[in-house]
């Protein structure tokens, strides 16, 4: 893995995924985001044992965008309780 990202920049870490739910993962840090790009570009697609690579940028606030949602609907269903509001009721 060193070998293949390394050839776009200098790597900070490779972490391997070894749960169930992660195996066939990897996440390959970057020391410079440019280099994360470079990388991004040429090697998805590249083909590695017979397996063809998928490289992805992490997005962290798609990641929690859905979790964010739902503990906001739960604040809001909070705060509709304490105040005694029912909007289905409302006509």
């Amino acid at each position: 893995m060193y070998d293949i990202f390394g050839k776009y920049g200098a790597l900070r870490q490779i972490r391997l995924g070894c749960a169930a739910n992660t195996k066939g993962t990897a996440f390959v840090v970057y020391e410079d985001i440019f280099d994360a790009k470079n990388a991004c570009e040429h090697l998805s697609g590249f083909n590695v044992c017979n397996r063809y690579l998928v490289v992805l940028y992490y997005q962290p606030h798609k990641a929690f965008k859905k979790m964010n949602k739902d503990l906001k609907r739960d604040q809001i269903e909070l705060l509709k309780s304490k105040y005694g509001i029912d909007v289905e009721s409302k006509d």
